[in-house]
């Protein structure tokens, strides 16, 4: 298996356990910190060690060059190398570049991306967890919301089976009962 299978793997289990996330008018902040807060929770329920704001290899541009951008998780693992997770709104090349940096360097890269419609597919091996999320203007910005997901098939209705001979013509109004 390679590590982009294990990534494909690791998000696909990300967006289940994010798929049972509800909420209903959040500001932009709030849903960022509640997805966070997830993505930890599905970390450490694997028994993961668990970093908010962890290091990144990546440094900052300049002039802050000295110093080094932070991962909103990083996920330390007894079984496998490092999982890392940038959380965002928004299609920003910085955390592609980041997450391209953290991959370099061994470590497993997911990109939780949220918001509403379509979202842009990250080079690999990055491995994109889409999150839809609802927005509305509410009085002092955007505000969104989470419904849960519902792809159910639908319930049968009838055993029976029909025949064309089974059809019934039904009567018609009479003209002015409009």
């Amino acid at each position: 298996m390679t590590v982009g299978d294990k990534g494909e793997r690791l998000a696909e289990s990300l967006a289940n356990r994010l798929d049972r996330l509800v909420f209903t008018d959040l500001t932009t902040d709030q849903v960022t910190a509640r997805l966070i807060d997830a993505v930890a929770g599905w970390a450490g329920e694997r028994g993961w060690r668990v970093y908010r704001r962890a290091p990144s290899v990546l440094p900052l541009p300049p002039p802050m060059s000295a110093q080094f951008s932070v991962l909103d998780v990083a996920c330390a693992r007894p079984d496998g190398p490092p999982v890392v997770v940038e959380v965002d709104h928004g299609t920003r090349r910085r955390t592609w570049e980041k997450l391209l940096a953290e991959a370099a360097a061994g470590r497993i890269p997911l990109w939780v991306r949220w918001g509403a419609g379509r979202f842009t597919a990250p080079p690999p091996p990055i491995g994109m967890v889409a999150c839809g999320v609802t927005r509305r203007t509410g009085p002092d910005g955007p505000l969104h919301s989470r419904v849960p997901v519902t792809d159910r098939p639908p319930p049968a209705h009838s055993a029976a089976e029909l025949h064309s001979s089974d059809a019934v013509e039904l009567p018609l109004p009479p003209a002015g009962d409009g």
